[in-house]
């Protein structure tokens, strides 16, 4: 307030975030890491045919200054030859020099404008001189503005008659200690204006297929960020749909890749999300209604009740207990154990102990093994990726179905294999059935469907022991599953085989 009764300006401050420092302003500037691409391509394209012209009119000047300099010395060398040669065929026919011996100078220097000449004789007299032609007033002859005998800046050329120097010639240009004349010089001068006319029309030229050549590799980056931005802000059907062969059309081409993959992921993580409540709100719901009805008496606290309710929570036990084994192999939270299996031995194990499970499905079950089939691996991982196996084909096969267990041995593999007579499955399913908490449409009502990450344990496991699975059938007769694990000897050493993780193999 006491400001305004003075009658001062008041500003406000504004805040200190608002307000960027003017070190800040002065640091940042414009250097070449803030220019675009397109701008720093375009900048280097010029930069490049600027120093390329440079070059290239160094070297011309150079070879210019040297090799036209000896042109011109030629010239004049030229034109003081041939005067002499013409003055000598006249001095032979009067033995003397007259006026008209030295007509040929005289023409010389009227057909070359801007040089001068001498004549002289055998004792260096002067006979004949282009600068002292020209008569002053009052008879005075001007003296002579020849350059000394001597000099480079003159060419000299001797009149010979019966093989004897009666005299010589000296040409020179006015103004010029090279011998270049007039027009030798707007030549020269002419030439390098060509070749600077030349450098300027280069660098606009490169700098404009600089630009253009830096706009095409642009794009496709561009292409990419903006596929990138729109998957980030939650568009997971972005894709820069890029063809070719080059190297940034592959890189657009694993990134549409790596694209649908999260999109596929993401969907399976919501499928999880919905299935995983379905599975545990059944039971849950089961338990608690029970639980309720007996703590309000509606029905009585027997074991028959007890049952039911031990039933729900062994289920919701088998839910967790599946998510858990799965993260762990994922996570490789527990080391393998390297030890030597006997693999008809393990299953052989599995078999007993699931035979009456299989039984009370109505199925019935079939085992073949041979004998001496050996791997390096965890014998507990080797049951539990079988037991699945079975599991996955009890589940989706109908009562008076028929499941059949196989271990053979083969040339560098030992093989597991789990066929059944169930719902089978299309080239579609086959593809997708490693796959994390996927689960087929036909089996996802069913009652007895499970969490969906059975098969994708088995995966882990048989990747974990450097072997792979292969996945055959066909929709409505059934599938086989069939892992494939490195044979090895009683001393454990494994047989040679090249490692083919996580493959499938085609469907029949």
């Amino acid at each position: 307030m006491a400001n305004s009764e003075k009658g001062q300006d008041y500003t406000p401050i504004e805040d200190d975030e608002d307000v960027e420092p003017e070190e800040g302003r002065r640091a940042k500037g414009v250097g070449w890491r803030n220019l675009s691409y397109t701008a720093r391509v375009t900048i280097s394209f010029s930069l490049i045919a600027a120093m390329t012209a440079l070059v290239a009119i160094g070297v011309v000047s150079v070879v210019w200054e040297q090799y036209f300099h000896a042109y011109t010395q030629d010239n004049m060398s030229a034109v003081a030859e041939t005067t002499a040669e013409q003055i000598a065929k006249r001095y032979a026919k009067v033995d003397k020099f007259d006026d008209s011996v030295l007509q040929p100078a005289s023409n010389a220097i009227t057909v070359y404008r801007g040089v001068g000449m001498q004549v002289v004789d055998a004792d260096n007299k002067v006979l004949f001189d282009s600068t002292t032609l020209a008569i002053g007033e009052e008879g005075i002859v001007p003296p002579s503005i020849a350059p000394q005998q001597g000099q480079e800046n003159m060419a000299h050329a001797p009149i010979i008659v019966d093989n004897k120097a009666v005299g010589s010639v000296r040409v020179w240009v006015y103004g010029s200690d090279k011998l270049l004349r007039a027009a030798d010089q707007e030549f020269r001068d002419r030439s390098y204006q060509a070749m600077i006319f030349a450098t300027i029309a280069a660098i606009i030229l490169a700098s404009v297929l600089g630009y253009f050549f830096a706009r095409t590799l642009v794009r496709p980056i561009r292409s990419l960020t903006d596929t990138a931005v729109a998957l980030k802000e939650g568009d997971l059907t972005a894709r820069t749909n890029m063809q070719g062969e080059d190297e940034i059309s592959q890189l657009g081409q694993t990134f549409d890749a790596m694209a649908a993959a999260v999109e596929r992921d993401r969907k399976l993580e919501r499928r999880l999300t919905t299935d995983v409540a379905h599975e545990l709100r059944t039971p849950l719901m089961a338990i608690q209604a029970t639980v309720e009805a007996m703590v309000d008496g509606v029905l009585p606290v027997d074991e028959q009740r007890l049952m039911t309710v031990d039933s729900e929570v062994m289920r919701l036990s088998r839910l967790v207990d599946s998510l858990l084994k799965l993260s762990r192999l994922e996570n490789r939270a527990n080391p393998n154990k390297h030890e030597l299996v006997d693999v008809g031995e393990v299953v052989s194990g599995i078999i007993a102990t699931h035979e009456a499970y299989v039984a009370e499905s109505g199925l019935t079950l079939h085992y073949k093994a041979d004998e001496d089939v050996y791997i390096m691996g965890d014998p507990d991982l080797i049951r539990q990726a079988t037991a699945n196996l079975i599991s996955n084909a009890v589940r989706y096969t109908d009562e008076g179905g028929h499941i059949y267990v196989r271990v053979k041995r083969g040339e560098t593999m030992a093989q597991i294999s789990v066929r059944d007579t169930g719902i089978g499955l299309t080239p579609d399913e086959a593809r997708m059935v490693f796959q994390r908490f996927w689960r087929a449409d036909s089996g996802r009502d069913r009652e007895s469907g499970g969490l969906g990450v059975g098969l994708t344990v088995v995966k882990e496991i048989v990747d974990r022991h450097d072997g792979w699975v292969q996945v055959e059938g066909r929709k409505g007769e059934g599938a086989c599953f069939t892992i494939h694990i490195p044979l090895c000897d009683e001393s454990g050493h494994r047989r040679k085989s090249s490692r083919q993780t996580g493959r499938i193999a085609k469907i029949r």
